[in-house]
């Protein structure tokens, strides 16, 4: 499992591109019949992928990484599916997992498997969080997400954020996780921009065209930079971080967040006019 370290935001005002790349992003995530995990020490975030094609894939690291005796002895997770449907067993209980729905699966449980159910392969990706008490494992489609409609086409970021665990939605320890997609003709995403000093985030930006990229900008309000990102990708956001982007096209993105708190509307809110 590879590692990401924290690192603090006056030593990133010196990053080169690619520094800021190895520490930020994460360009490798969903390879075929492989689980891909990467560990952030911001907030200990585990980001991961798999991708079952020609067989079952099962949630296992080296538990020297986590210190447990299994995976979700002291986590808990969401998975979210990106790609054709697929099942995930928990603990011998199956449950369908199509495109955009969400699992969430709680502290405790043993045993997490991934398979496909189609000659297209599932593509699950998944945040692992922290836990301290154990919710219990659900399911939720689009339709069950609490949806929010939010933006203009005049100002291009027309979107619809669906929110899957959350305060009103599934329950959990600390992990917030769920999708925004854009519009069409829509190309931004969080601008205004803001931070929340409470908590880190990461987005996975996906449906996006081979040739399409998002230009995902982080750093301190005062001193931007930006990270070239495309089709499933992930981008690390520190909480003292913004995290905003604009694409070629229209995009479907999602948001795990976790830290101090889990109001969604928590954020400190940055003024265009302050933005360097």
């Amino acid at each position: 499992m590879e590692n990401r370290y924290v690192s603090h935001p006056n030593d990133v005002k010196s990053f080169d591109t690619n520094r800021l790349r190895e520490e930020f992003l994460i360009e490798s995530l969903f390879q075929t019949d492989e689980l891909v995990t990467v560990y952030s020490h911001v907030d200990r975030y585990i980001v991961g992928s798999a991708v079952p094609a020609s067989k079952e894939i099962k949630l296992e690291v080296n538990l020297k990484d986590i210190g447990t005796d299994f995976f979700l002895e002291r986590r808990e997770i969401g998975i979210i599916n990106i790609g054709a449907p697929g099942k995930v067993t928990a603990d011998g209980q199956e449950y369908e997992v199509a495109a955009k729905e969400c699992l969430y699966i709680g502290l405790g449980t043993k045993e997490v498997t991934f398979s496909g159910s189609g000659s297209e392969p599932a593509k699950f990706y998944f945040v692992s969080t922290p836990a301290h008490h154990q919710y219990p494992t659900v399911k939720s489609t689009q339709e069950d997400a609490t949806p929010s409609h939010l933006g203009d086409i005049k100002t291009s970021n027309e979107r619809t954020i669906y929110k899957y665990i959350h305060q009103g939605g599934i329950k959990s320890c600390q992990l917030v996780m769920g999708i925004t997609e854009l519009a069409p003709g829509n190309m931004w995403n969080t601008m205004p921009c803001h931070t929340h000093n409470r908590r880190s985030e990461v987005y996975l930006y996906f449906n996006l065209d081979e040739n399409a990229t998002v230009f995902h900008f982080m750093g301190e309000p005062q001193n931007t930079k930006h990270l070239v990102v495309r089709d499933g990708q992930v981008a690390i956001s520190p909480s003292w971080s913004i995290h905003s982007g604009v694409g070629t096209s229209n995009y479907t993105f999602c948001w795990a967040m976790a830290g101090e708190n889990q109001t969604f509307d928590d954020m400190d809110a940055v003024a265009m006019k302050d933005l360097k």
